[in-house]
Formats: structure tokens, sequence, C-alpha cells
């Protein structure tokens, strides 16, 4: 790397924070370049132009989106496509326009087929329907990929993408409606245990299986991967496989998740599984073969992940609860 400046976009989010921590624990801090919303509107494409061409960016993290669980998706569905994929062409094309030597785009394991094979590799890309839920949101996921895949292939940028599996940790958004998996039952059961409820009630039958993986663990990856010399990032994702898939490589069921969360929480309660509502996707596990063979594996096992999660989430509960 030379002394130019590192680019987070959607800095303020769980996974950007994430990645502005590592970077700083790294002792790049310095050359972080940091822009709030009310600073830079990653929706007005004049204005990331501008913002590209008035600094010396040597590295971007694509970590801006919109995002939410699965009632947000489906309530949500054109705003969650057309803010993603304007989101993702102007700061891609901003960065090839400004000639940033590279840039690394996070997509989401939700880009892959509902029946996806088990565990699902990079090439399961484009190879079935996706799961109908939330299908706006990864159609523009793999808008992203292909975009700096395109970029790649034409004018020989540097452009990289890597896709997580279901991320959780410090930052997550806990709102009870919009929240992913794992904050909206951190919330439920933190809330239950409080008022000593004799039950929790949990969407879906409890029986698909999910991967999770935490924030921190993420961010490590991320800058491992744009850190890697060209050729090695190449020689596991080219010609066919563009991306990389970034996981534990485990996985557990949804009612495994809900007691593990009971028993971080305090909550001694019973758990009553819903079946009227939705499951989603069965399972949902991501092949991390190949960013393992480039040297990166994760650090954080899930009872400690929670109980971090947790802890954030007790700090902020005051601020939490306003959103």
């Amino acid at each position: 790397m030379t002394q130019g400046k590192i680019f987070v976009a959607g800095h303020r989010g769980m996974v950007g924070a994430a990645i502005v921590r590592r970077l700083e624990a790294l002792g790049l801090g310095d050359r972080l370049l940091l822009a709030g919303r009310e600073e830079l509107d990653l929706l007005d494409q004049a204005a990331v132009r501008r913002f590209f061409q008035r600094h010396a960016i040597e590295r971007v993290y694509l970590a801006a989106a919109r995002v939410g669980g699965i009632h947000a998706n489906d309530t949500y569905p054109a705003e969650f496509i057309h803010q993603n994929l304007v989101i993702q062409c102007n700061v891609i094309h901003a960065a090839w326009e400004a000639g940033v030597p590279r840039l690394l785009f996070l997509g989401s394991s939700c880009i892959y087929p509902k029946h996806a094979p088990q565990p699902i590799p990079e090439e399961a890309l484009l190879t079935g329907p996706l799961e109908p839920t939330n299908e706006p949101y990864a159609v523009a996921k793999i808008a992203g990929l292909k975009i700096c895949e395109s970029y790649h292939r034409q004018y020989g940028c540097d452009f990289r993408s890597v896709m997580p599996t279901n991320l959780y940790g410090p930052g997550d958004n806990f709102h009870p409606d919009n929240a992913h998996v794992i904050p909206a039952l951190l919330r439920r059961f933190h809330e239950a245990a409080q008022r000593g409820d004799e039950a929790v009630t949990v969407w879906g039958t409890g029986t698909p299986r999910r991967e999770f993986l935490h924030v921190d663990d993420m961010a490590a990856a991320c800058v491992h991967v744009m850190e890697l010399d060209e050729a090695a990032y190449r020689s596991q994702t080219a010609p066919m496989r563009r991306h990389l898939n970034v996981g534990t490589g485990q996985d557990v069921t949804i009612a495994e998740l809900a007691q593990t969360i009971a028993r971080v929480t305090g909550f001694g309660g019973r758990i009553v599984f819903d079946a009227s509502k939705p499951d989603g996707t069965p399972r949902k596990l991501l092949d991390v073969s190949r960013i393992r063979a480039l040297g990166w594996q994760p650090s954080i096992g899930l009872e400690e992940g929670l109980r971090s999660a947790y802890a954030w989430y007790r700090e902020h509960a005051a601020q939490v609860r306003q959103r």
C-alpha cells in the first residue's frame, strides 16, 4: 500500500464500523477517510464523483447498504433494490473514474438460490431461483458483484467482492420489526427476562439452519482479502469464481440459536415457535474453503460473540430503543 486514503463507505453501519476498528487496530487510523450522510450522500452521483476526485484514495471498502430482516425486505422492496443499486453504481463508477487502485465490495449470502447445494460454493451463483422474501435486495447485491466483475474484465480494475454469511455484533440494528434474527431475538429475550415473562415466541418452526459470523471476524476477513496479492486473490476467484464466501463453515438451527440466546440473556421461560410465520431458506451454509486456502479463518465462537453483542445492546439500550 502507498500512503493514499482508505475510504470506508458506510462507516457508521455495523460492518463499516467494524472495518474502521480493525484498521485503527492495525495502526492505519490516520489514513482513514470517513464521511457521514450529511457530508456525502452516496445516492447523489455528482456528489460521489466530486468526493472521489477531491481525495487521493488508495482503498475503498464498500460497506454502505440499505439492510434489514425478512419483515423489512418484505415491506420496503422498492427501497431495498433502488437504494442499493444506486449506491453501488455511484461508488464503483466513481472509483474507476478516479483511478482508485483497489476496491472491496461487500455482498450477502442471499445472492445464492433458495435451494442451493449445501454448503454453498461460489459457483452456485445464478443457478436457481432466489428466496422470494429478500429477492430485491439479493438482486441488487448480485448486480454489485457483477459491476465489480465487469469493471475488472473491461478496464482491468482490481475490484474485489466478498460474500458474508449472516452477520451480527456490536452496532447491529435492534429494531423490533426491521432487525435480523440475532438482534431481534436478543432484544426480545432480554425484554422478556426483564419482565419475567413465562414464554417467548419465535417466528417459524425453529428447524431452518443458519450460519452466523461475528462482525469483527468479518472485518478481519475484509482487510485480509483487500491486502492479498492480486495473483493470490485471482487464483481463488478466476475464471468463473470472481468473489469469495466469508463465514464460519458451521451452522445451527434457529431453535438452537434461540436456546443459546435465552442462556446469554438469562431468560428462563419457555420458547414457543410460531409455525404460521415464514421460515425463509431451509438451510444456508457457505463453503468457505477458498478463503481458508488464502489464510483466513474466524476466531470468535457463537456464544462468545452473542455475549459481546448482548453486552453492547445493554450498554446502548436507551439509544437503541429510540430507533
